[in-house]
């Protein structure tokens, strides 16, 4: 396993995070957990065996149950691990039980600590941006947890690349901790961030992490053109995410990945997760399974690397378009290059400066 600083702290983590969404059950995710802790405490046993050492909840996961399994079988290996939370989402229907606020996130963090049976997160992750709450208060209150000693740092997630940036510089302008890592959703299928949040997380340093590699099953290899998906699978349950704007370049690139696995005598997803791991910009991933055999399939998938061959298939096949104004910028600004955004430049110059089609008719 191979461990990466979180952005521009101290602290050091595995690329490979645990994921506990599974864990346990009720608020509206009984379609795709159901983890006993029993199954719970085999997982972070085998987790910790290959040397992963941070684990990731959030307060809603499976109504706060996902929080209570984890709290209830961690015991003694707490003090082994680094351990995040998330708090943001509504839990409740009153009008503070949502948002960034100091009220919501300090009640949020109280309740998770005590369903975790810790005095303390690792890593409290703002779940998404609140478009109402004043960004300085949020930074305010999360470096007042810090100075509580419930929190040792904290990050954001799913926000947008000039959301990150406003958050880190207004946290500099008033002297103040800022974020140290964001999670954020990324697979070969949805590259997104590439356009924006990752250079943007590079150049401010801040550590980026992706969340569900494997499209929320999607990219698990059961899910198939022209084929019913199976019931027992999260995308069989009728799970609402991912939102796929192309089904048939998803199927594409799922009979890509296939193609790939069999060469190689690899899993789809060990294909999927090396691929992300070997991704500019990305410090790790998080996994999570119901099964036990997927989570140590997956785990595998840190020693593993991909051939620069097969690498660049995917890549290439996956490749999103140019938008404003990144192809400006390929077509007249490369004088002065960004370094942050240097390896999708060079990804995206081809379909922007014809350069393939040179080679060709050369």
């Amino acid at each position: 396993m191979e461990y990466t600083r979180l952005g521009g702290s101290g602290l050091y983590v595995s690329r490979l995070a645990l994921g506990t969404i599974p864990f346990g059950s009720g608020g509206g995710f009984e379609k795709i957990a159901g983890v006993s802790r029993k199954d719970a405490r085999r997982q972070i046993d085998e987790a910790l065996d290959h040397g992963v050492n941070f684990i990731d909840t959030a307060n809603i996961y499976t109504g706060g149950d996902a929080e209570r399994v984890l709290g209830e079988v961690l015991g003694r290996t707490r003090d082994e691990i680094i351990l995040t939370s998330k708090a943001r989402s509504p839990v409740g229907e009153g009008p503070n039980d949502s948002g960034a606020s100091r009220y919501h996130l300090t009640r949020a963090v109280e309740d998770s600590l005590s369903r975790l049976r810790t005095d303390h997160l690792d890593l409290l992750y703002i779940h998404q941006w609140d478009g109402q709450t004043p960004i300085t208060e949020t930074i305010a209150t999360a470096n007042e947890l810090i100075r509580a000693g419930k929190i040792r740092y904290w990050g954001v997630s799913n926000f947008n690349g000039w959301q990150l940036a406003k958050t880190v510089y207004e946290a500099k302008l008033a002297g103040l901790e800022g974020p140290v890592a964001q999670q954020v959703y990324y697979t070969p299928e949805a590259r997104e961030i590439e356009y924006e949040i990752i250079p943007a997380a590079r150049d401010l340093g801040v550590a980026t992490f992706g969340w569900s590699p494997l499209g929320e099953g999607l990219l698990n290899g059961k899910v198939r053109r022209g084929q019913p998906t199976p019931p027992d699978t999260r995308q069989g349950t009728g799970w609402p995410e991912p939102h796929v704007t192309d089904r048939d370049r998803a199927y594409d690139l799922i009979e890509l990945f296939d193609e790939i696995a069999r060469d190689l005598g690899w899993s789809i997803p060990q294909v999927v997760i090396s691929w992300i791991l070997d991704r500019p910009g990305v410090d790790g991933t998080v996994i999570a399974a119901r099964r036990f055999e997927h989570l140590q399939d997956d785990l595998a998938a840190a020693g593993l690397t991909l051939p620069r061959e097969a690498r660049d298939r995917i890549t290439a096949a996956s490749q999103l378009p140019a938008y404003y104004p990144l192809w400006h910028r390929l077509m007249t600004g490369q004088d002065r290059p960004e370094p942050s955004e240097a390896e999708f430049y060079a990804e995206h110059r081809p379909q922007v400066l014809g350069e393939e089609n040179d080679k060709n008719d050369s």
